[in-house]
């Protein structure tokens, strides 16, 4: 009888026979390729069950402080998208009570953009309150790179979307958003329909500085 290997172990066990040097030139072959596919120019195919159960289990690696899990998604299936468009269309007229009809239903339409869409929530308030904050927002950050890592080596697409929307009363009822949690962004995936040029990625000296210490001062 033939023994079914779970592609996960297959992986790891690839990984685990790859020479280093090609293992650093494959992760950073990944992390450069990646680039933001605004969600008007993701479309369908998206991810089938097996490949959205790889990028889902991709958040599962990130780190984090204390093991809250303070972190979590929420899929936004075909069927509700008409009502995170209203969502959105109320949200915008909350905002500005002189938006056209035009500007209603422009906010509307992005609720309908990319095959798959995500809604990442952290929460505040989950486990041991010594925890802040920031702290659980780069654990739920360092989930959504690494979904979007596993989305680009999949092959496809991926953005992350904000916006004003996040912080109304609709969209915290229509996710159940419990007293603490906050509303990140959205995450959407889908095949890349077109694309810009890639942007000129800041090199580490734009980033990196060392620290001085200045002996004469005793510190």
């Amino acid at each position: 009888m033939a023994v079914c290997v779970p592609m996960a172990v297959l992986v790891r066990e690839g990984i685990a026979q790859m020479p280093d040097s090609e293992l650093v030139n494959l992760v950073a072959t990944l992390m450069q390729s990646r680039q933001t596919i605004l969600p008007k120019r993701l479309g369908s195919p998206g991810p089938d069950a097996e490949q959205l159960h790889w990028i889902l289990d991709a958040a599962a690696s990130a780190p984090d402080h204390g093991q809250l899990l303070p972190w979590r998604f929420v899929l936004i299936p075909t069927e509700a998208r008409a009502s995170l468009a209203q969502v959105f269309g109320v949200a915008l007229q909350e905002r500005d009570p002189h938006a056209t009809p035009e500007q209603v239903s422009q906010a509307e339409e992005k609720a309908f953009r990319s095959p798959l869409l995500l809604l990442a929530i952290v929460d505040a308030q989950r486990g041991d309150p010594d925890i802040e904050l920031h702290e659980r927002i780069i654990s739920a950050g360092c989930a959504v790179q690494n979904m979007l890592l596993m989305a680009t080596a999949l092959g496809y697409g991926s953005a992350l979307t904000s916006g004003k929307a996040l912080k109304s009363v609709g969209l915290r009822e229509l996710f159940k958003l419990e007293v603490g949690e906050h509303a990140l962004c959205f995450i959407s995936v889908g095949t890349a329909l077109s694309s810009k040029h890639a942007k000129l990625r800041p090199t580490e000296r734009d980033y990196v500085s060392t620290l001085r210490v200045d002996e004469s001062s005793g510190s």
